[in-house]
């Protein structure tokens, strides 16, 4: 029996929920939801009797497909005015001959002591390398020997106030929030691999209302920004041109519309009704132009926007989010960036979808956090694992954040 964890990611148009066990280094989904989002925007709440209603929905939705209730849950939250630096910290080893996850979570801890966060609150905490007796600098000491371990690590911090509430909405919806992480983050994780954590490149995340660009240093983020338009403003732009619905813009976008109109077909038609009693007829070619046109800008703003977040050569980026799941989106990316730039298709079994890589990546973000300190955790006990898997085999304001980090550290 593997870890089983669950994630949730609270979009302004669907919340996504991903539960899944890993077994044998490999993460399995178990049960996923993508559930229409209210009170919701661009992360942060703004209604919260809509949102908690929507939140329960999710919820109720997700423990009706495993069968059992989930309870707690890595939250993804958005990292709007966030701040970043580096800190350091060191301590002694407990036992010389071998430094372990204790250890670990010890220096971070000093690296994290010593800052104010009186106005902001801890987000990630993310190691760069630690060094032994100032010697040999390494990602990961478990297991050497040495007597002082030291570290460098980038902490992330963003405004309470928002941030509370989002933890505060989530409790009231039956979810205890264990860990949080920023979206991009999750994104980079469920990216993650050698190449990547060895370069510097950056991450385009096109949202429903929002473009989130994020810039990696050897897997750890070092920039971030957000730009003000995102999948929604194709919606508005089919529908000031041909006088569609909102709704019926986005069922054209999703359904029908092509990213680059040269791969469209003139003899394709749409209707749809715009009144009772009026219908109009589009072609794919027509429609494809208008799409095209907002997606290259969004392109060619992040592309911008990378500039402005660094100097340093960008070896990878990776475009995610559920807008690259149209038709031909990836020339369009091509030709804005060149070969340096991918959409990155999620191909794990149960989230087929790239609208789900931010939840999907904060769930590895956990455990990789969790690995690294030496640290097992569950968020299912062993009585709702075994109902789970009997059920699935015949049925297809104490201080938030000190709670939140508690089971990282000893102290």
């Amino acid at each position: 029996m593997g870890n089983i964890y669950a994630g949730i990611d609270l979009g302004t148009d669907t919340i996504k929920i991903i539960v899944a066990e890993k077994k044998n280094d490999k993460f399995f989904v178990l049960a996923s939801v993508s559930s229409p989002s209210e009170g919701i925007q661009n992360g942060f709440v703004i209604d919260t009797k809509s949102a908690i209603s929507s939140i329960k929905n999710a919820v109720k939705q997700i423990n009706d497909s495993l069968g059992m209730k989930i309870t707690k849950a890595i939250a993804c939250i958005p990292p709007s005015n966030c701040q970043m630096n580096i800190v350091v910290g060191s301590s002694n080893v407990i036992d010389y001959n071998e430094i372990t996850g204790i250890d670990v979570s010890n220096v971070l801890l000093s690296a994290i002591k010593g800052q104010d966060f009186s106005k902001n609150e801890l987000v990630t905490a993310m190691p760069i390398n630690f060094t032994i007796d100032d010697k040999k600098i390494v990602t990961d000491p478990k297991g050497m020997k040495g007597s002082l371990l030291e570290t460098k690590v980038v902490i992330s911090t963003v405004p309470k106030e928002p941030l509370y509430r989002i933890l505060e909405v989530l409790k009231l919806s039956g979810i205890e929030v264990v860990d949080i992480v920023f979206p991009s983050v999750g994104d980079y994780y469920s990216i993650k691999n050698r190449k990547y954590d060895e370069l510097v490149g950056a991450i385009i995340n096109i949202g429903e209302e929002s473009t989130t660009i994020s810039v990696f240093n050897k897997g750890i983020q070092i920039k971030n920004s957000i730009l003000s338009v995102g999948s929604n403003n194709v919606d508005k732009d089919l529908t000031y041109v041909f006088k569609s619905k909102l709704s019926e813009s986005r069922k054209i976008k999703e359904n029908f519309a092509v990213a680059d109109y040269q791969y469209a077909d003139v003899n394709d038609i749409y209707t749809f009704s715009i009144d009772k009693d009026t219908k109009k007829t589009v072609n794919q070619v027509h429609v494809s132009k208008v799409v095209e046109a907002r997606i290259r800008e969004i392109l060619k703003l992040a592309k911008n926007e990378i500039k402005n977040l660094t100097n340093r050569e960008i070896r990878y980026i990776i475009i995610t989010g559920g807008l690259t799941e149209m038709s031909a989106f990836s020339y369009l990316v091509e030709q804005e960036f060149g070969f340096v730039a991918k959409i990155w298709n999620i191909t794990t079994m149960g989230i087929r979808h790239n609208k789900y890589s931010s939840c999907y990546g904060a769930i590895k973000y956990f455990d990789d956090k969790l690995l690294l300190r030496g640290k097992k955790y569950n968020m299912f006990s062993t009585d709702d694992i075994a109902t789970m898997l009997s059920i699935n085999s015949n049925v297809p304001k104490e201080n938030i954040i000190n709670r939140v980090f508690g089971h990282f550290f000893d102290n």
